[in-house]
């Protein structure tokens, strides 16, 4: 573990610390604080051989999982709480959050999208990936056999029509809200998901990554999250 200082912000606050595991969910918070050119620290976490998160997490908060945020003594979890936390107290113009009520909707609903509907099937898909390497070799095929069942009756179908929703809306709109907001910063962990666990070719998912991974703050965050 060690710490990143960067020294540059528009609302000067040297408390900010970002607890950043290695792969994860947290390089969301990493990259939207420096969208917001904020002063931070990152204290970085590695993965077990296991990729489970290291129990020092636990130290921070009790569910020992990533992304933690510390503003002064408030301790805060959870990527979207964490990003409109920072928006309501350091977006000062308003530049991550649409203001108009459609727009504002769609903020809303994308934020919780993410992780409420999307994330859950991924998370699914990969744990039913993983069962027949965790398993012994003699129950093996048994084991395969049963998830290729729930993969093919029950993740693959609604995963089909959450992407064949996502390449429409993507279709109409180069963001989820309007203008960039951190409603693309939210779903841009689930979406890059899709791309590495899926087989599909999918261009209005694709398009969306590609506009939004060439913004200065994703390509200074990506620097910043390797130790």
């Amino acid at each position: 573990m060690r710490l990143n200082i960067r020294p540059s912000g528009s609302k000067q606050n040297l408390m900010l610390t970002l607890h950043h595991l290695e792969q994860s969910r947290s390089f969301r918070i990493l990259w939207a604080l420096e969208e917001l050119q904020q002063n931070y620290e990152i204290k970085y976490y590695k993965r077990s051989p296991k990729f489970a998160a290291p129990p020092e997490l636990k130290q921070v908060h009790p569910l020992g999982k990533a992304p933690i945020l510390q503003d002064n003594q408030r301790v805060i979890a959870e990527s979207a709480v964490i990003l409109e936390y920072l928006q309501s107290q350091y977006d000062l113009d308003h530049q991550f959050k649409p203001q108009n009520d459609e727009d504002a909707f769609q903020y809303l609903y994308w934020m919780h999208y993410a992780e409420g509907s999307l994330m859950p099937l991924l998370v699914f898909q990969l744990v039913m990936n993983n069962v027949g390497k965790n398993v012994p070799f003699l129950i093996r095929p048994v084991a395969n056999k049963i998830t290729d069942g729930i993969k093919a009756s029950f993740i693959r179908p609604r995963l089909k029509d959450h992407i064949a929703f996502l390449e429409d809306y993507l279709s109409k709109h180069d963001y989820f809200a309007g203008q960039f907001s951190f409603a693309d910063i939210q779903m841009s962990f689930p979406l890059e998901a899709i791309l590495t666990r899926t087989t599909g070719q999918y261009p209005h998912i694709q398009a969306f990554l590609k506009r939004i991974q060439v913004r200065p703050a994703y390509q200074q965050a990506k620097q910043k999250g390797i130790e």
